[in-house]
């Protein structure tokens, strides 16, 4: 893949356009809509090869593979009137925009995959989903840190809602340097302890070989403090509380709002 183009230059495509700058060598080009101009902007001052193109249009003509990344209540006015010849792949990163649903909006014939790239591809160690499996999409990914095709979108959604409790992780930390500012702790010596303790939780992911569960058993002494809050805190009746959280968000991606994906 020579030509890349990235409508919607948030977040996320500045974290594409970094992880593929970050790995020395040979890098594809690179076409930046100018939504987001600031950040394209910055991004083509840092890195040769990079360019912000005058519309959508020119992002799409330049490019062989078009990366939206437009947030989805967006997405019908920045493509309005976009001509994506058959020979382009279209990757879709709009979460709840089935692969049909985009097919309408932009009357084409082109292969669309969905996928579901994180902040850290800027570092080369996200794994990311996709659907379905393309070999130019799947490599593309696979340079980033990882590509893990699923066979249909129902499957894509499940991972998709997995992705919606990123966030709750980070404020469950913050919780817990609330709790201990509460108690007596400085601000930033309570920042630093839970980085680190989560920094090598998060490193002990690394070992594959033992499953999810098994490292739970195993950074717990019985009747220890860390099976007591496991026990007490995050008991079965929470646990159901967060698979039917998951369950709706799951039902929302699935079945959009009738007549949503139309254009008023």
């Amino acid at each position: 893949m020579q030509r890349i183009g990235i409508i919607g230059v948030g977040e996320i495509g500045k974290a594409i356009v970094e992880g593929l700058r970050s790995g020395g060598g040979a890098s594809p080009e690179v076409f930046l809509s100018p939504r987001g101009a600031r950040v394209a902007a910055e991004l083509s001052e840092r890195f040769e090869g990079v360019q912000v193109c005058a519309d959508n249009q020119e992002v799409v003509d330049r490019s062989e593979l078009v990366i939206i990344a437009v947030r989805r209540q967006d997405h019908h006015e920045a493509l309005a009137g976009l001509k994506v010849d058959d020979d382009k792949t279209v990757v879709n990163l709009m979460a709840g925009v089935a692969i049909d649903d985009l097919r309408r909006t932009l009357a084409t014939g082109a292969p669309i995959v969905r996928a579901i790239p994180l902040p850290t591809v800027r570092e080369r160690r996200s794994v990311t989903v996709t659907c379905p499996s393309h070999p130019v999409v799947d490599a593309l990914f696979e340079q980033l840190g990882g590509a893990l095709p699923v066979a249909d979108e129902d499957a894509f959604n499940v991972f998709s809602a997995l992705t919606g409790t990123l966030t709750t992780h980070y404020a469950y930390l913050a919780t817990l340097t609330s709790w201990a500012v509460g108690h007596g702790i400085a601000p930033d010596a309570a920042d630093r302890y839970l980085r680190g303790l989560f920094q090598n939780v998060g490193r002990s992911l690394n070992d594959e070989t033992r499953p999810l569960h098994q490292l739970a058993a195993d950074h717990e002494t019985p009747k220890g403090n860390n099976e007591r809050v496991r026990t007490t805190w995050f008991d079965p009746a929470n646990a159901a509380a967060l698979k039917e959280v998951l369950d709706g968000l799951l039902s929302d991606l699935k079945q959009q709002p009738p007549g949503w994906d139309r254009r008023p």
